[in-house]
């Protein structure tokens, strides 16, 4: 491994408004608005984070949502209205670094639960727990944890994008990510597809792109 590990390189190209929000109410810096374009870049060394913040701000208009500094890696979340900037601030921080978006790490889907007509108590304990909506009995209750965790930010995204759901937690940080939502079954079926397609899209994604890198170096 060179000076810097990527663990994680996801781009959002329109915050869904639930997860806008969501954002906004646990963030402690630039809240995003609905719609905005936003990014997560997870990196190691862990500190080294904070330089790379310092690049994407000054090279672009993004905004700076979120920082996260664990042990071994550190995270940010970027956002802006325009999609190019946030693209821009991206390719900033790889050139910084050295490189490039295909070194990120491959998603593991560690949890893809479905628990069907949940009961009262259950559901009160997840509304406990929950720093978004609340969770009604009877309802359907998608449960999804991922390593390495900013990937479920994509995962959400795009489950919101497809279904009518309620989000009622999601941490894209730590060492996995965690992800719950609640709605009809039929509604909630369709979100967990919707995060399932995108967060295996991401891997296959990752292996098409390194096939046509190491045919370019047989040539």
């Amino acid at each position: 491994m060179g000076k810097y590990e990527l663990r994680t390189y996801i781009f959002i190209d329109s915050l869904q408004p639930q997860l806008a929000q969501y954002i906004a109410k646990d963030n402690r810096v630039y809240d995003p608005r609905e719609f905005d374009a936003a990014m997560f870049i997870e990196i190691a060394p862990a500190m080294e984070i904070h330089s790379m913040i310092d690049l994407a701000l000054k090279a672009t208009r993004v905004h700076l949502g979120s920082v996260v500094t664990e042990r071994h890696f550190g995270m940010m979340q970027i956002h802006h209205p325009d999609q190019g900037e946030v693209i821009e601030a991206g390719k900033a921080v790889l050139a910084a670094t050295g490189l490039r978006e295909t070194d990120r790490a491959k998603v593991q889907i560690l949890t893809d639960k479905i628990i069907r007509g949940v009961e009262q108590d259950h559901a009160i304990s997840f509304t406990g727990m929950a720093r978004g909506n609340m969770v009604v009995a009877g309802e359907s209750v998608l449960i999804m944890e991922s390593s390495p965790a900013a990937y479920l930010a994509i995962a959400t995204n795009e489950a919101l994008k497809a279904a009518h759901v309620k989000l009622i937690t999601n941490k894209p940080w730590g060492a996995t990510g965690r992800l719950i939502m609640s709605g009809p079954e039929s509604e909630i079926d369709s979100a967990a597809e919707a995060a399932r397609t995108v967060l295996e899209k991401l891997n296959t994604d990752l292996g098409d792109t390194a096939a046509r890198d190491d045919s370019r170096y047989a040539r």
